[in-house]
């Protein structure tokens, strides 16, 4: 039986050996610049949804969205 792709949470091409994309922009950007990297991708797919991706947008603008809220409850937890 194969393995079914997550193309929303674990896209396989954004993934260089051990390391998500996602986790290399994070430890490259400021914690400001870094929320508004994922509010942007949030937006992003929000607008698009009817006219490009359908459900595949939707799903990812809320793993965005998970992610920033994760992303500041963790920050806001540091604290």
């Amino acid at each position: 039986m194969k393995k079914k792709i997550d193309y929303i949470n674990h896209p396989p091409h954004y993934k260089r050996g051990k390391l998500e994309v996602i986790d290399v922009i994070e430890a490259f950007l400021t914690p400001e610049e870094y929320r508004g990297y994922i509010k942007g991708n949030n937006i992003k797919y929000i607008l698009r949804e009817a006219e490009k991706g359908g459900d595949d947008d939707i799903g990812k603008a809320r793993w965005y969205l998970n992610r920033f809220f994760d992303y500041v409850k963790g920050k806001l937890n540091a604290s």
